[in-house]
């Protein structure tokens, strides 16, 4: 059989492309393994600086073996190594931490030991602990924004990217720039503050109490009903009269309290009202169409009779958050409310809340919340991302 030629021989042995491809690809996958290894390395020794464990470099051992100090012993050298033990080099060993090992990362919750001298242990609680609610903490423009609760981070990059938001008295453009709680910090004309614990409490308010933090006349008020609930400083989102009652929802998360009182949010409200008589069908058509008040006209979403047998106990939902608004509704078609009664707040209800009771809000209640979910929220938010517009 006839040889191949040289030429031949060098084609046939050539890489072909999908080799030549996958080569690429399994550098590319080695460079990326090997960028994150490094960068998890950086952090882990940024995190054991602030904690205060110092770690030593990875030592370069010679593949010879052990060297022998300069005036040992040498019989008593080859005796210590025979013997397994560490050959003495001459020099002083420096204290190294327990578990902490270059490359080694510490677990969480495991004990940090200092230098054999100190000889006791540090536990997780005796670790140095970051407060990033304290005012003396120094952190990014744009996360002290996020974290007063106006936004989230990017938001708060734009806003400070768009010449919103001004740091004592100088407007800032770098949403990197580095602040404090001690700062001054404007977005759109109003301070904001760093939010600490955020508390959520749903009232079923009784009558009789004002819808107040405070009264001057020295009446009760619906602060005197949780005031041993928490030592956080909450207020009441909107307000009842005083003699009506059912659902109040208080909190000190402004955020949160400055959406849920926005016109043009709609948050739904649903109110039980009982009358002095009777009322019409053709009054429910009115109210549904809509009445002209004194300070503008204004419709419900629904109306209808609570108890078919009972037409002086009517249910309503409505959106409007102007005062006294379904009061006035009624006066204006000429009944007399003898009672009203808020069944229903945004996602909130008061079922197993007793009357002058109240309970903390789930976790699942305060996100639907958070998020604005559309079964309570009439209309898209679309224009209504920024809360101080």
């Amino acid at each position: 059989m006839q040889k191949r030629s040289d030429n031949f021989d060098k084609f046939a042995n050539k890489k072909k492309g999908s080799a030549i491809k996958e080569e690429y690809r399994q550098e590319k996958k080695r460079g990326k393994a090997d960028a994150r290894a490094a960068g998890e390395a950086l952090r882990l020794k940024k995190k054991n600086a602030k904690l205060g464990i110092v770690t030593e470099e990875p030592k370069k051992f010679n593949s010879r073996g052990p060297k022998r100090a300069p005036g040992a012993n040498r019989e008593e050298f080859k005796q210590r190594v025979a013997a397994g033990g560490r050959p003495s080099t001459g020099k002083p060993i420096s204290n190294r931490t327990e578990n902490t090992r270059p490359g080694k990362p510490v677990a969480e919750n495991a004990e940090v030991r200092l230098p054999r001298a100190e000889g006791k242990p540090i536990s997780k609680a005796d670790r140095p602990q970051i407060d990033s609610n304290s005012p003396d903490i120094i952190m990014p423009l744009n996360k002290f924004i996020a974290h007063s609760g106006v936004c989230g981070r990017r938001e708060a990059a734009e806003l400070v990217k768009t010449g919103k938001v001004s740091v004592n008295g100088d407007k800032i453009f770098e949403p990197g720039y580095k602040v404090s709680g001690k700062d001054k910090i404007i977005v759109k004309g109003k301070e904001v503050f760093l939010q600490k614990n955020s508390v959520y409490i749903l009232m079923n308010k009784p009558k009789d109490f004002i819808t107040t933090a405070s009264d001057p006349q020295g009446r009760k008020t619906v602060m005197d009903i949780v005031k041993s609930a928490t030592q956080e400083r909450v207020y009441p989102v909107g307000r009842l009269d005083r003699n009506t009652t059912g659902v109040l929802l208080l909190t000190n998360d402004g955020e949160l309290a400055q959406k849920l009182t926005h016109p043009s949010y709609e948050i739904k409200k649903v109110y039980e009202v009982t009358l002095d008589k009777p009322v019409t069908k053709k009054d429910l058509e009115s109210i549904l169409t809509g009445v002209t008040l004194e300070d503008g006209p204004v419709q419900a979403d629904s109306v209808a009779y609570a108890d078919a047998k009972d037409k002086t106990v009517v249910g309503i939902e409505i959106h409007s958050g102007r005062n006294r608004i379904v009061r006035r509704i009624f006066e204006h078609l000429g009944y007399d409310v003898k009672n009203l009664d808020r069944v229903m707040f945004a996602n909130l209800t008061k079922k197993n809340v007793e009357r002058g009771k109240f309970r903390f809000l789930a976790e699942k209640e305060v996100r639907l919340l958070k998020f604005m979910n559309k079964s309570f929220v009439r209309k898209s938010k679309n224009a209504l991302n920024d809360p101080f517009e």
